[in-house]
């Protein structure tokens, strides 16, 4: 890691570690490795969004050319959002990208992410499957963020038929992350979902 980058991160991780206001937000920061290069994040899913008490684990890698370029993120815990890939846990968001700036820190991106599950951005979206749903079967949508939120980062069960219908598809022999992918794909129709599932 460049001299820079290594006092910078140095500097905001301590920032970050006393910082009320990301405690407050329900946010950590840990690192994965002695040089601060690898940090661990955890995000809390903010009040009145599907996300709620849901604990979502994320991967900052700081680059050598940091903070002239922006750490690269993504989310360990399978999330249901238009701007996350739900394969991949790729992150669109503009700060992320081209709109980074040298004086923006960890804590910045961290309060971004958290902000941008309250807010999400349909039309710029990581996952096209996800923002067509949002736009067009909003409520459908919110029921699956909650469940996602549910069977991934321990929210509270609010979606127990959806909960089912999962449990339905596996005892047909199918892994459980594949039937939540197909029938979250598909409406949560379970002879759609199958059909998916059999086409694979």
């Amino acid at each position: 890691m460049s001299n820079i980058a290594d006092q910078r991160i140095r500097r905001e991780f301590k920032e970050v570690m006393k910082s009320n206001e990301i405690a407050s937000h329900h946010i950590r920061v840990e690192p994965v490795s002695d040089n601060l290069r690898k940090l661990r994040g955890e995000i809390c899913g903010p009040p009145d969004t599907p996300y709620e008490h849901g604990k979502f684990q994320l991967e900052v890698v700081i680059p050598d050319t940091y903070p002239f370029t922006p750490p690269k993120v993504k989310f360990i815990t399978r999330i249901w959002h238009p701007n996350i890939s739900s394969v991949t846990g790729a992150i669109c968001l503009d700060i992320l990208k081209d709109q980074w700036a040298a004086a923006m820190t960890l804590r910045t991106v961290l309060l971004s992410l958290q902000a941008l599950l309250a807010s999400p951005e349909p039309d710029d979206p990581q996952d096209a499957v996800v923002a067509k749903q949002y736009r067009e079967q909003h409520a459908v949508f919110l029921q699956t963020a909650r469940h996602w939120a549910h069977a991934y980062a321990g929210a509270p069960d609010r979606e127990p038929d959806l909960k089912a219908k999962v449990e339905s598809l596996k005892q047909m022999g199918f892994p459980e992350h594949d039937c939540r992918v197909a029938l979250s794909s598909n409406v949560w129709n379970l002879e759609r979902a199958t059909e998916h599932l059999l086409n694979q």
